[in-house]
């Protein structure tokens, strides 16, 4: 596609009340969601801190103590009359956008609301062991301090370990360490009959080791997590450099801020952080970091910036200030560096709140920021949410670096967002095919950022109101989700199922690989107690009755043929 192709006409669209509702949301957003939000973040906050006076013998002791209580409860599970096990989480608490329509369903409910402790930091081992329910934001309290981070800490504060392996995470260093589920050396999993296993990557669990990471929780409870810690130290040295060009110089310029030649592992040129913002069709900004020493960061002429003050600018408008000043060179606080997306939830805060980045609000009422994606869900009734899904944007698409040029075309033609976000990791080549993967051969085309065991990805996130809805135009959102998906299942993307899927289950396991986790859900014991991973990623509710059909329909299912054509 020719980067200087118009994008499409369209007429234009009448508005309906649903319109003028959304555009005058904020009251709701400032009178009822930012102050519970507020309320909940200090309760939360207040529970960490108990949390963290306990010894780390007595967290392992309550742990245990409640591990024997999900497995009793899976134990009183009848399966001739209870429904597929699921969390006892309410639908609307989730972080990701798809409304958890699964539990519309009859289900059978255990509660995992305790799970929600540290159990260790290992400094010898360099693990930390967790609870699915910690997240970013307790994990980083804990640790930074100590000079220790997990490997990779995704943004947002509120993201918790078990969603971000279950389902999807990433963050600037995975173009170094994978995505948040290749940190990850052990895992604590209750299966269906309520045996507690741990797997690893080398014992006789191994297959369901591989098999954990985006499976959605649907092979078992997940009860802790032992992951990876790397040495950091007390700020991120970052340079901001901007780029101009059409979307395939942007592009160019992203992959040259980080990638080195192929299996070029000692480059000390490479960064430890790595993102880039695309602002328009013909400029962005590449940011790359690398961790320095407060004593390093002190030294005259160095400027130090706490973005993580409530009245900072946000961090994506200062970033853009790159394009009028020009490359420039900071030192963040390194725990307000791994969290410089929250207070504004990347750009989605300036359509809940399009005051919320004036410099009176921030001052006045930026300590309240960021509202509670769960709140905001909440808080909008069917129509609303529809709404979204049809005139709003929320998807990660991630593709094969030397396709990133590609994907940018596609999306400024077909949706025409900004800013986007890109975030390159590494795709590992593993011992099984697990559900998304590398390219094959992907080893003897040595291409830029590609190591003989890791073929570089790059998450594009695409997340806000399309040009054409800000222009008052028809945009069919549906559509444009059904057409992005089939464009990343020709070109070996995959789509995260945090997002709202238009995918039937054919394309569902064209786009993933259905063979080691179907071979799973079977050995341990999951079909017929967990719903399956389709059905559970599937948009629009689920009545029991299809849900069992489906699960009857898993044996020798044809759609595990992800190579066949349509």
């Amino acid at each position: 596609m020719a980067d200087l192709e118009a994008p499409l006409v369209r007429p234009k669209r009448k508005k309906v009340w649903v319109d003028y509702f959304v555009q005058f949301r904020w009251i709701i957003v400032i009178f009822v969601v930012l102050p519970i939000s507020f309320t909940l973040y200090f309760l939360t906050y207040l529970g960490d801190v108990r949390s963290e006076w306990k010894s780390f013998a007595k967290r392992q002791k309550e742990h245990e103590e409640n591990v024997k209580k999900v497995q009793k409860r899976l134990k009183e599970r009848n399966p001739s009359k209870d429904g597929l096990v699921c969390t006892a989480r309410k639908p609307w608490i989730a972080v990701g956008m798809r409304n958890v329509d699964y539990k519309r369903a009859r289900h059978f409910e255990v509660d995992l609301s305790a799970f929600r402790n540290i159990l260790e930091i290992d400094q010898e081992r360099m693990i930390a062991k967790c609870e699915p329910l910690v997240n970013m934001g307790q994990i980083t309290r804990a640790t930074v301090p100590l000079n220790l981070a997990l490997a990779v800490v995704a943004e947002l504060d509120d993201l918790t370990v078990g969603g971000l392996i279950n389902g999807y995470g990433i963050e600037g260093s995975s173009h170094l360490y994978g995505l948040f589920s290749d940190t990850v050396v052990a895992y604590e999993i209750v299966l269906a009959n309520g045996q507690v296993v741990r797997a690893t990557k080398d014992n006789e669990y191994s297959d369901l080791f591989y098999a954990i990471p985006w499976s959605q929780g649907t092979l078992g409870l997940l009860v802790s997590a032992e992951i990876k810690l790397i040495p950091i130290k007390e700020y991120m040295k970052l340079t901001y450099k901007p780029v101009r060009g059409n979307v395939r110089d942007l592009a160019q310029a992203y992959i040259d801020s980080f990638a080195p030649n192929f299996d070029d592992e000692n480059n000390e040129k490479v960064p430890d952080f790595v993102e880039t913002m695309i602002y328009n069709p013909h400029e962005g900004v590449c940011m790359t970091g690398k961790y320095a020493s407060k004593e390093e960061a002190k030294l005259k002429g160095n400027k130090i910036n706490s973005v993580g003050w409530w009245f900072k600018l946000w961090f994506y408008q200062h970033a853009e200030t790159a394009l009028k000043k020009g490359e420039f060179v900071e030192y963040i606080p390194t725990r307000e560096y791994y969290h410089r997306h929250t207070r504004c939830l990347y750009w989605e805060g300036k359509l809940i709140l399009p005051f919320g980045d004036q410099w009176w609000f921030r001052f006045l009422f930026g300590w309240l920021m960021p509202p509670k994606v769960s709140l905001l869900k909440a808080t909008q009734g069917e129509a609303i949410r529809n709404y979204y899904h049809e005139m709003h944007v929320i998807q990660d698409l991630l593709v094969p670096l030397y396709k990133v040029p590609d994907a940018l075309e596609w999306v400024d033609r077909e949706m025409e967002i900004y800013p986007l976000w890109l975030c390159p990791h590494r795709m590992y080549k593993l011992p099984c095919k697990t559900m998304i993967y590398p390219e094959e051969g992907f080893e003897h085309a040595r291409r830029q950022g590609d190591t003989s065991y890791a073929q570089m990805y790059t998450d594009v996130g695409v997340y806000y109101t399309p040009g054409p809805v800000f222009r008052g135009e028809v945009f069919d959102g549906v559509d444009a989700v059904r057409r992005l998906e089939t464009w990343l299942i020709e070109n070996h993307g995959f789509q995260p199922q945090y997002a709202v899927s238009e995918l039937d289950e054919k394309k569902f396991w064209r786009m993933f690989d259905a063979g080691l986790y179907e071979k799973c859900r079977h050995k341990y014991g999951a079909v017929g107690t967990f719903m399956s991973v389709y059905y559970k990623s599937k948009k629009g509710r689920k009545t029991e009755k299809e849900v069992q059909e489906a699960e009857k329909a898993q044996v020798d299912t044809p759609y595990a043929e992800v190579d066949q054509p349509e």
